[in-house]
């Protein structure tokens, strides 16, 4: 199975309300007032390369928790770890001090230990509270679609880490990207469905539309990117798909009536409208889809 088939499969078990139908990266607890609870898992060789350093490891496994958290426009409380250990001591010692630069408590977790030269799978839990949890299912009929930030940088990144010649802030995107909690905290009370970016661009927003029941138009002319991606990638029609597919960019996506007036800088980029699936524009050109919309796992 691929990552959409096993969570089909799942959603055939009894699921608990807060569960919201596996259809968003939190559940919503209500215990006298909403508890955000999401959990991410990376995995040496499929989300952080071998030579990344385990201070920027630890730093990117806290930060796709924490952006989850944002997406819902949520307070951090707390997190959980499960950590591997690898006999190595020093790489320990590093993932520690990157945990000890971002802000949240340990609650707890677990630790156990890996056969010799297995790669490394580490597990967080982040618990949020104050939220006002928008989901990705509320898009509306006519409801734009907004990004914030600039897509593409850290897939940009990831090349530059496995040996391409770029720019540290293209590398420092892949490597240490930045939750946008106070841009959640802004917007979450005012959008329609809100989610963050991490598998792709084109793949996430599909995902917010199917699971509002709606189509999505994507205008690629419209995707915001940074002046060192473009510098390094390019700003034709190949290095705006390449940007919108890449994933890894932990910003924030969401759906709320055109000329919206932000809270916060984003960029429309789509619209929603009746009917159901994903289709891309160029401007005033349609595109064919590329094959690939973004990262799915799959076996």
């Amino acid at each position: 199975m691929n990552e959409a088939e096993f969570l089909a499969a799942l959603r055939t078990l009894p699921l608990h309300p807060a569960a919201r139908g596996l259809l968003d990266d939190t559940a919503l607890l209500d215990v006298g007032g909403p508890l955000v609870l999401t959990s991410d898992t990376i995995v040496e060789g499929i989300h952080f390369l071998p030579s990344d350093p385990a201070e920027d490891v630890a730093w990117k496994l806290g930060a796709v928790n924490l952006s989850d958290l944002a997406a819902k426009g949520a307070l951090p409380l707390g997190v959980m770890l499960n950590y591997t250990l690898a006999g190595d001591s020093a790489w320990d010692a590093g993932f520690i001090d990157g945990l000890r630069q971002l802000d949240f408590n340990l609650i707890g977790g677990d630790t156990v230990s890996l056969p010799w030269g297995a790669p490394r799978v580490l597990t967080l839990t982040a618990f949020g509270t104050d939220a006002a949890a928008p989901p990705r299912s509320g898009a509306q009929a006519g409801d734009a679609l907004y990004v914030t930030g600039t897509i593409g940088d850290a897939g940009a990144g990831l090349a530059i880490a496995r040996g391409a010649e770029g720019p540290d802030e293209l590398l420092a995107a892949y490597r240490r990207p930045m939750p946008r909690i106070g841009d959640g905290r802004a917007l979450a009370p005012l959008v329609h469905a809100m989610m963050d970016v991490s598998d792709g661009l084109l793949i996430d927003g599909a995902r917010m539309a199917e699971a509002s029941g709606l189509a999505l138009e994507i205008d690629l002319a419209a995707v915001p990117l940074s002046t060192a991606y473009r510098s390094f990638a390019g700003d034709d029609r190949e290095a705006r798909i390449a940007a919108a597919t890449a994933g890894d960019d932990y910003q924030l996506l969401f759906a709320a009536p055109a000329g919206f007036d932000l809270p916060v800088p984003a960029t429309q980029i789509g619209r929603f409208s009746i009917g159901s699936g994903l289709s891309l524009m160029d401007a005033a050109e349609a595109v064919a889809l590329p094959a690939r919309l973004g990262f799915l796992h799959t076996a």
